[in-house]
């Protein structure tokens, strides 16, 4: 037997027995002869495409009450189509990264009308597909029609880095790494191979103290061998997060209702509904007094602390400030009642400020 079968076999052993349940996946078929090989059990393509968009940079943990809601409320690529892009990105508030669920509604759409409601298996035809790069097309090609190939995520890069004890640090050694992935390739079970290879990673090879112990793997482990498989793979250090500032305007009428925008459909947080800010930029000593994108003139109260939230390329620090004005109509906003909010496509931004004005108000009562 090739080493590479040897350790697919016993990958997909381990696997079969310790598999992680996830919502979206299909076990491996076990026949009552237990001498026969046990096979994929191909998953449905809607719902692997729907948790492969929704993992896209995002944890498993976070992504799974989410995609429960959405499997619930639209149980078909079908009924996902006729959504509207509102509803979608209502119910995807809090999960970030929204292009995501735009390309989830555009795709939706071309698949259910276009396609008439049949994905395509091939990774160059998934490819073409809107929020669908070559790693999700791979996965989806692999997992939900059993073709032969493999998609490499952080988790399989670390496992193939400390099994081969690459030293050439990431993000250099990427393609090398997925090259040793590629040597795993599996023409009867491709999708369990490539689940079991993200599910090593994700609960044995873990980013910090690796349970060798438990490895179906450690006995050819070359990371194992030198003593330092937690040290792998090397990264090339990281430059300092940058930072932004800005001013957040809670606006409220006499009435209670509070003015909300929606932010221009490209960009960041396209599409969600924002309490109304100021540009975010670079400089700390921003003048409020002197600012002319001040949304009105009112009196104006700076809310004790400030709001921080950590995008993937910056981190934002926002203070708010807070003021009651009249029945007045204001440009580029909307008002809304506190009731109303559930049915807003509010990021997690949003609701953070919504949080610290409701704190503030808590300490001032």
């Amino acid at each position: 037997m090739h080493h590479t079968d040897e350790l697919i076999l016993h990958l997909l052993k381990w696997y079969d027995s310790f598999g992680r349940e996830l919502p979206w996946r299909q076990k491996p078929k076990h026949h009552r002869n237990k001498k026969a090989a046990i096979q994929q059990v191909l998953g449905n393509p809607y719902f692997i495409w729907l948790s492969e968009i929704m993992l896209q940079q995002t944890t498993v943990k976070t992504v799974i009450p989410y995609y429960n809601i959405f499997v619930k409320k639209w149980p078909t690529i079908s009924l996902l189509a006729k959504a509207s892009l509102e509803d979608i990105l209502v119910n995807w508030a809090g999960l970030g990264y929204y292009a995501r669920a735009r390309n989830l509604h555009k795709c939706s759409r071309i698949i259910s009308m276009d396609l008439n409601g049949n994905f395509p298996s091939s990774e160059a035809e998934l490819n073409k597909l809107p929020g669908i790069g070559p790693y999700t097309a791979a996965a989806i090609s692999a997992i939900a029609f059993g073709l032969p190939t493999m998609a490499v995520d952080v988790n399989i890069e670390r496992v193939m880095a400390r099994m081969y004890a690459v030293s050439q640090p990431l993000p250099k050694s990427k393609k090398k790494l997925s090259d040793l992935a590629s040597g795993f390739i599996s023409n009867e079970r491709p999708g369990d191979v490539l689940q079991a290879l993200m599910d090593l990673g994700a609960t044995i090879c873990k980013p910090q103290k690796p349970l060798c112990d438990l490895c179906p793997w450690a006995w050819s482990c070359r990371g194992l061998v030198i003593g330092s498989p937690a040290n792998l793979p090397l990264k090339t250090p990281k430059l300092p997060i940058k930072q932004r500032f800005g001013y957040a305007f809670w606006i409220v009428r006499k009435d209670g209702a509070i003015l909300l925008r929606r932010r221009p459909d490209n960009g960041m947080l396209g599409g969600m509904i924002e309490v109304t800010s100021s540009d975010w930029l670079e400089n700390e000593s921003m003048n409020i007094e002197t600012m002319s994108y001040k949304p009105c003139l009112a009196e104006w109260k700076k809310l004790p602390g400030s709001v921080i939230h950590t995008f993937s390329h910056f981190r934002l620090n926002l203070t708010v400030y807070a003021a009651q004005i009249d029945g007045r109509k204001l440009r580029g906003g909307s008002w809304y009642m506190r009731e109303q909010f559930n049915k807003l496509a509010l990021p997690k931004l949003t609701q953070k400020i919504i949080e610290h004005v409701d704190s503030a108000s808590q300490k001032v009562s």
